[in-house]
């Protein structure tokens, strides 16, 4: 509307560390299904809160071990392919499904789940950690996918990133999709997640 912001805007920055991780990670342990699963799956996969809270069964191929992202609701309007790290496919193995819903993480067993603030409020109290939002820990998941030593063009492949490190012309003759490389960032970081599970 032509309509000056009033303040600049700010890019959040927030990187949960280690011990935070551990500390939600502990918090979940204590939450009931939905967002027991929900919560861990947004840091495991580093997928947009939008995206995994509308997660459909019908999405997922657990034997492929992928869930499709449709592109209706992916912020880029294209379809989205994350592979599923063996974290994220034991944290789906405990989620019930309901012959009526076809979401994974619902409380109606008709709609998906919502009520954000109030979960992360009662994390943040679990756990003893503040300052964060659930997008933040989908910056957590990069963070760490970054420091176990996957390539920033990797990452912003598993972000659904489309500008970023391949730009411009580049980006539009380098149409591999970088599957494998993909997965195995994700396992890498499953694998970490894990090890904090368990106290490492």
């Amino acid at each position: 509307m032509g309509i000056r912001a009033p303040t600049r805007e700010q890019a959040r920055d927030r990187v949960l560390n280690d011990n935070e991780v551990r500390a939600v990670m502990r918090a979940c342990e204590v939450e009931a299904y939905p967002f027991r699963q929900f919560v861990l799956l947004l840091l495991a996969t580093a997928q947009r809160r939008g995206e995994v809270s509308q997660m459909k069964w019908s999405d997922i191929d657990l034997e492929g071990k992928i869930w499709v992202i449709p592109a209706h609701l992916s912020k880029n309007g294209k379809q989205h392919v994350v592979p599923l790290s063996g974290y994220a496919l034991k944290l789906l193995a405990e989620a019930p499904r309901f012959l009526e819903c076809d979401f994974v993480f619902t409380t109606t067993q008709r709609t998906h789940i919502s009520c954000f603030s109030k979960t992360i409020g009662r994390i943040h109290e679990t756990s003893g950690t503040s300052d964060w939002r659930f997008h933040d820990l989908r910056r957590t998941g990069a963070s760490g996918m970054a420091r176990l030593g996957v390539a920033p063009h990797v990452i912003e492949k598993v972000l659904n990133h489309i500008s970023g490190t391949i730009s411009g012309v580049a980006a539009v003759y380098n149409r591999y999709g970088y599957d494998a490389e993909r997965r195995d960032a994700l396992e890498a970081w499953g694998h970490t997640l894990e090890q904090f599970d368990r106290g490492k």
